[in-house]
């Protein structure tokens, strides 16, 4: 299994939080989301054993296969929306959809991409949704403007997540939120030339529905399932590999050494224990810790495996 650890130390305050996260995930059994399998408690920590999935992260999987077509970034993203529309049936909206959040159950050909991340999830009839979350360049415009919302936030995030999938760049961005929030509430992106050359007009077809600006007007999981690049054989079998593989390299190993740099900076402010009284010391190191898990929860990898 996986072992999902969680002091309590840093739940103070935040407890109804998990216990939302666990309340979601004893409703859902899905062959494309990982499961919750037991609760353990002990006096310092609180332990959710989940399902272990060993496939690796999404953007790994692409990179390491060689060979990539839209028609397998088509069937990828069937296997989420499938699992995204079981969690809508259910009345369970994820709020976090991204690439971190998708991995493989194993680490063969044939695996299925699995949907992990339950912490900002929230089911539809404990209230309007209304609080400001997520991940920034997944979030749909109604959460910027802080309006009230609801399942239409998954499927802009998914109509991300497609846009990446095609070329290995992020639909909207900037180093600067205030921009990339302009952006997204502006739902202004562009298929760009070359990296959407090869890509079909149904594939473009397919984002424009779910990168839809009004929520009432975007495409449900339902609707989106039924769109012919997903359903039908439209998605191209061209590859691809080269050309998205770059992109992704470029793009998503640059956002990561940012957590990576954060941490390191955090490290090498703590002093050397020589001539450093142990109290200072250990009030650093407990700072280290906490800002590590929160960095390692916000990237969808606070798990440790138990063999």
């Amino acid at each position: 299994v996986a072992l999902k650890c969680i002091p309590k130390k840093a739940l103070r305050g935040k407890e109804a939080a998990v216990e939302n996260e666990i309340a979601v995930l004893k409703k859902i059994q899905h062959e494309n989301i990982v499961a919750l399998e037991d609760i353990y408690e002990s006096p310092t920590h609180l332990y959710l054993t989940m399902q272990l999935v060993t496939g690796g992260e999404l953007f790994d999987r692409i990179i390491e296969r060689g060979y990539y077509t839209e028609k397998d970034a088509s069937q990828l993203i069937r296997q989420v929306l499938e699992a995204v529309n079981y969690l809508h049936e259910l009345g369970i909206v994820h709020r976090d959809l991204k690439p971190e959040n998708l991995l493989y159950a194993t680490p063969f050909e044939d695996a299925k991409i699995m949907i992990t991340d339950f912490g900002l999830s929230k089911i539809e009839a404990d209230g309007i949704m209304s609080t400001a979350c997520g991940t920034p360049g997944y979030v749909a415009p109604e959460i910027l403007e802080q309006k009230p919302y609801g399942k239409a936030v998954d499927s802009w995030a998914l109509g991300v997540i497609s846009y990446i999938l095609l070329c290995g760049y992020p639909p909207f961005y900037d180093e600067n939120d205030s921009e990339l929030f302009n952006q997204i509430l502006k739902a202004e992106y562009e298929f760009d030339s070359p990296y959407w050359d090869d890509i079909s007009e149904s594939a473009k077809d397919f984002i424009r529905h779910l990168l839809e600006r009004d929520a009432e007007k975007r495409f449900s999981c339902e609707q989106a399932l039924q769109h012919p690049w997903i359903s039908g054989d439209t998605a191209l079998e061209k590859d691809i590999h080269g050309s998205v593989c770059e992109q992704i390299q470029k793009n998503f190993a640059r956002s990561q050494w940012k957590v990576r740099r954060k941490v390191l900076q955090l490290v090498c402010s703590i002093p050397a224990t020589g001539g450093v009284a142990a109290s200072s010391s250990t009030c650093h190191t407990e700072s280290l810790m906490e800002y590590f898990l929160i960095l390692l929860h916000s990237a969808g990898h606070f798990y440790g495996v138990v063999n």
